[in-house]
């Protein structure tokens, strides 16, 4: 009878509290090759309440109150756990607070996980512009103000995962093998943030795109149909909207919060000799825009934070790349920690920065293994060309002359593909969602788009499209950024066209869905093109000729960057030609005479196998 009397009083002695806390990531993995597990602890005071992990070879190893009180964050030793859900108990005074964590057991596929390379052409997707599939998602309930309006460029539009997943098989047929979706994670911004730049939840899918699980669907139905999905993550800053802001975890958690300094965006003084130490802090240092604060990875738990928040998504969605924004704008130091710790974790994985320089040499700089590279090796595996992008609407589209530059440009820049230590993981692109499109308005023909879309698809590195190439979607960042990120007609319920079905397109715009097609699908485990090597000639009267080649087998590539007809001389090109006397033109399907001279109309291409 007293006993019974005791154990009532003790059980009334303490008080289990219902309070609201956050625990990011909300669960982990067993048999990870990192052992060390953060958990950061969000809530009302919780930085008074003192932590305990009731787990079976799970260990408490150290706990880490910030200055904001409504902060702790744990890092657990997880060395010898296996699969299992434990207990966290919170503890101030006689109030308990009570967490059920687990650790879940790991996809074995996962650490095989083998990322994007050159055999792949990556197709960029801008998630709410290119279809919406649930327009029921469209105005839903956020913290912040925004409305859908498709009028407005700068506005949300709608598009979301569902539309994207319901047109699987049209990119499957297209013969793309990647998809980079631009960032899909919350943008709870003031305003809608339709472009994805502005975090405001790491671990959140952004719910008018759709849920974590649709995302994850997303991505294993893409690779049902052969294609691979990449991530695109953002270390340098988060949204303004962020919880961090409202409620900073410490004064070091971003750089100048205090009072605002705006990036310089002189990325050339990581390697300019002459560099000042005031430059060099105000490149790193410094906001992108207002809207978007600047993250101090030197802080080891903001690091921490978000090296396990990447491999949280790769581990969760089997996402297969990733490409970082901003590459150079956060911590030098902390970003080769990151490179590290996804390859330790996943050995063939790929990772592309977007290291925006308009010289391949500062491009260099930034991949793997650069004797460029005074600093300590990046282990960035693969960077993007925007030299390239720059030269090719000059060079393919504008009225040219042997003698007013045209292809002469892209031959000089090919010239320095020797300064990159892997020249296959070089993003190639001719536009993305930051640039002029690569049409500036609708062509009167193909004879220029041909010629650029032959050269993306057959120079060495990993290609890069943006969504509506194949449609001749056109558009010039200096009118708006919403003239470069349209919607594609037919991706809403009630559009008047329907942009993905062959009778919603113009004449113009089936022949250049046929062209790409056709290239893409023959390019798709080409082992010349995706792995082979180039020589390449100097022009001749305006025409570039080039090789590729691997073992036996060969490709010759002509191009007259001219706008007249050309006549040219075939005994330079012998080395190639090698003592054929005909060849088959892939594009047209024609056997042309391979003799003493070859006439070209103007801004003609062949691809001679």
């Amino acid at each position: 009878m007293h006993k019974v009397i005791l154990f009532l009083l003790l059980i009334s002695s303490t008080l289990f509290v219902k309070a609201q806390i956050n625990v990011e990531p909300a669960f982990w993995w067993s048999g990870m090759q990192e052992t060390e597990l953060q958990l950061m602890i969000s809530g009302k005071e919780i930085a008074s309440y003192k932590a305990t992990v009731n787990a079976k070879d799970v260990y408490l190893k150290e706990t880490v109150l910030l200055e904001n009180p409504n902060y702790q964050i744990l890092y657990l030793d997880i060395s010898g756990s296996a699969p299992q859900k434990f207990e966290i108990v919170f503890t101030e005074g006689k109030k308990k607070i009570s967490y059920h964590y687990e650790l879940k057991t790991r996809n074995p596929k996962r650490k095989e996980m083998k990322g994007f390379d050159s055999s792949d052409v990556l197709y960029l997707i801008m998630p709410d512009r290119f279809a919406n599939g649930d327009p029921t998602n469209d105005q839903i309930p956020m913290r912040t103000n925004y409305k859908v309006d498709r009028k407005n460029p700068n506005a949300r539009h709608g598009g979301d995962i569902k539309g994207i997943s319901d047109r699987l098989g049209y990119l499957s047929d297209l013969g793309v093998t990647a998809i980079w979706l631009n960032p899909v994670l919350e943008n709870d911004m003031e305003g809608g943030s339709y472009h994805g730049y502005a975090t405001t939840d790491y671990y959140r899918v952004d719910p008018r795109f759709g849920s974590n699980e649709e995302y994850a669907q997303l991505i294993e139905d893409a690779h049902k149909k052969g294609m691979k999905v990449v991530m695109d993550m953002i270390f340098n800053h988060c949204g303004s909207d962020h919880p961090w802001l409202t409620e900073v975890p410490s004064p070091d958690w971003f750089n100048n919060l205090e009072e605002y300094v705006q990036t310089s965006h002189m990325k050339e003084m990581y390697f300019d000799p002459y560099a000042s130490e005031y430059d060099k802090s105000r490149m790193v240092d410094g906001w992108f825009v207002p809207t978007m604060p600047d993250l101090n990875q030197r802080n080891r738990h903001v690091a921490k934070y978000l090296i396990q928040n990447s491999i949280w998504w790769i581990e969760y969605s089997g996402v297969d790349g990733i490409r970082q924004d901003t590459y150079p704008y956060a911590d030098y130091n902390m970003m080769i920690d990151w490179c590290d710790a996804v390859y330790k974790e996943y050995p063939a994985y790929n990772i592309v920065g977007e290291a925006w320089l308009n010289n391949p040499i500062g491009t260099a700089f930034w991949q793997k293994d650069s004797k460029l590279n005074n600093r300590e090796n990046t282990n960035l595996k693969s960077v993007m060309d925007f030299r390239f992008m720059g030269l090719s609407h000059t060079a393919f589209v504008e009225e040219t002359t042997e003698w007013n530059g045209g292809l002469h440009g892209i031959y000089d820049h090919m010239t320095y593909d020797f300064i990159y230590p892997d020249i296959y993981n070089v993003l190639r692109f001719l536009d993305n969602h930051d640039t002029d499109r690569f049409l500036k308005k609708y062509p009167e023909n193909l004879s220029g788009w041909k010629q650029a879309i032959t050269f993306l698809l057959t120079m060495p590195g990993t290609p890069q499209i943006y969504y509506g190439t194949e449609l001749l979607m056109n558009g010039n960042k200096s009118r708006s950024d919403g003239d470069i990120r349209r919607d594609v007609p037919g991706g809403w319920p009630g559009d008047k066209s329907d942009h993905f079905a062959r009778e919603g397109r113009d004449t113009l715009q089936n022949e250049a869905f046929d062209f790409l097609r056709k290239l893409l699908h023959w390019r798709k485990g080409n082992e010349v093109i995706a792995r082979g090597g180039m020589k390449h000639y100097v022009l001749q009267k305006g025409v570039y000729v080039y090789e590729r080649f691997l073992g036996d087998e060969k490709v010759l590539v002509v191009m007259n960057g001219t706008s007249n007809d050309v006549e040219i001389n075939l005994d330079r090109y012998a080395e190639s030609i090698q003592g054929l006397s005909s060849a088959t033109d892939f594009l047209s399907g024609k056997t042309l005479p391979l003799g003493d001279r070859l006439t070209l109309s103007p801004k003609e291409v062949l691809l001679l196998q």
